[in-house]
């Protein structure tokens, strides 16, 4: 098993688990691997050099980096999962039922679900507050 340094096109890094080179190629090719963060298929390999010598500072200062992306990342999925939790879905109906929120048409409560960058901008417009934020793959599903 070969346990591969990983990281998307928007730099968040991960591991990710293989049999062999050749199976981490033929994942990638076919398309079965994605950022667990942003769910994006532009997956690259990180070199890693386990066997050099480093000065203990260099090696120090790179995991204290590493460390803190960790835990952002893990900060950033805790507080996607809480506002899954604590919203309702609407889905494709969001622009419609934020239109009838912000005018006292219906109840008045946190929702979220799906807007073109178009309707999202015409929320604004109407002074209706709208935060666009990608949900990683995993979670759209049942929460666990």
């Amino acid at each position: 098993m070969k346990v591969l340094n990983l990281r998307c096109a928007l730099d968040h890094r991960f591991e990710g688990w293989f049999a062999s080179d050749d199976d981490f190629h033929l994942q990638g090719e076919r398309g079965l691997m994605a950022c667990p963060l942003c769910d994006d298929k532009t997956i690259s390999r990180l070199p890693s050099a386990p066997r050099l010598n480093v000065s203990k500072h260099r090696e120090a200062l790179t995991a204290t980096t590493e460390i803190a992306h960790a835990r952002a990342q893990g900060q950033w999925m805790r507080a996607v999962c809480e506002m899954i939790q604590s919203t309702e879905d609407v889905g494709d109906r969001f622009p419609e039922e934020a239109r009838r929120i912000h005018y006292g048409e219906a109840q008045e409560r946190g929702i979220r679900g799906q807007a073109t960058p178009e309707d999202a901008a015409a929320l604004r417009e109407e002074g209706i507050e709208v935060v666009s934020m990608p949900v990683p793959q995993p979670l759209k599903g049942p929460l666990q």
